[in-house]
């Protein structure tokens, strides 16, 4: 009978033991019917305020995405933003775990909303509260963890590898064709013009102006590009200069400096145009989710 007892404990415990490691393993466990907050700091002010999720995930779609997308794009958008911040959470080791700026991602208070879309505020909050609550808890997860869900304004046509602009190697952050995009979007190709005195000091370097070993990677964005001699990234150069993308071409004609880009952003993960035009070609935002992010699966928390 001690036998049968004992094996019985042996077996329950195993049982328990895998039940700990399959949740250990999303990162993230929540009680049910628990809500979620998240510490948030206001780069302008340094205050930490503490939010319920789903209402700075309202804040921080109404800041990243033009509220009249298709509510497929601004679904896929609310998950991948609550993807972002779950994932902050996750590893955060400060007192906040995001902060208001595009160094995570933007976030605007109801007040802030209200002054960007004044007499159409009601009906552009409704539209995205009711695509944050309709996905309300979903986050994307690879191999059992919450990614990390970058997303960025336009592609040039392809999205970027994330160890091309990060020096991060995702297995579902990888090039993809993003061919919704092209040259009859407004503003697709973009043209920069500075002085050569303020591209001059914005290098710091000094004529003559020589450019050379201009290396791109399979998306034709910059990855390495010599400037007098001197070698630089090519975030580097899109930083620098404050350019759209790293998919830049420099022409220099006496005075003057013009710079032409294709797309808008980093290319890692999601393209927000992407995201709209594939909605309005009637993808959901699982779709379009699962297009930009590989192998993902969408859970709720």
């Amino acid at each position: 009978m001690k036998n049968k007892i004992l094996f019985l404990i042996v077996i329950l415990l195993s049982v328990i033991e895998v039940i700990s490691l399959k949740r250990s393993k999303t990162n993230f466990s929540l009680p049910k019917n628990k809500v979620i907050k998240i510490n948030v700091k206001d780069t302008k002010n340094n205050k930490i305020t503490e939010e319920e999720l789903e209402e700075y995930i309202i804040g921080v779609v109404g800041a990243e995405m033009p509220a009249s997308f298709d509510e497929e794009a601004l679904k896929a958008q609310a998950v991948a933003s609550r993807t972002y911040a779950v994932y902050k959470m996750n590893h955060s080791n400060q007192e906040y775990d995001v902060v208001t700026d595009i160094s995570n991602q933007a976030y605007q208070s109801n007040d802030k909303l209200k002054e960007k879309w004044q007499e159409d505020y009601d009906y552009y909050y409704n539209k995205i509260k009711n695509a944050v609550l309709s996905t309300k808890d979903e986050v994307m997860q690879y191999d059992g963890e919450v990614i990390i869900a970058y997303y960025f304004a336009m592609s040039n046509g392809k999205t970027e590898d994330s160890s091309l602009v990060f020096n991060e190697q995702k297995p579902y952050l990888i090039s993809k064709d993003s061919n919704w995009e092209n040259s009859s979007l407004n503003n697709f190709t973009y043209t920069k013009e500075i002085s050569l005195n303020e591209f001059k000091n914005l290098l710091n370097i000094t004529e003559p102006i020589t450019i050379s070993n201009i290396i791109r990677s399979d998306t034709n964005r910059v990855l390495k590009i010599t400037i007098n001699n001197q070698e630089y990234s090519g975030t580097d150069i899109r930083k620098k200069l404050n350019l759209r993308s790293t998919d830049f071409k420099i022409d220099i004609k006496d005075n003057v400096v013009n710079i032409t880009t294709n797309g808008y952003g980093h290319g890692v993960g999601m393209s927000q145009y992407g995201a709209q035009l594939m909605a309005k070609n009637g993808y959901s935002y699982q779709d379009i989710l699962k297009y930009y992010y590989s192998n993902i699966e969408i859970v709720k928390l």
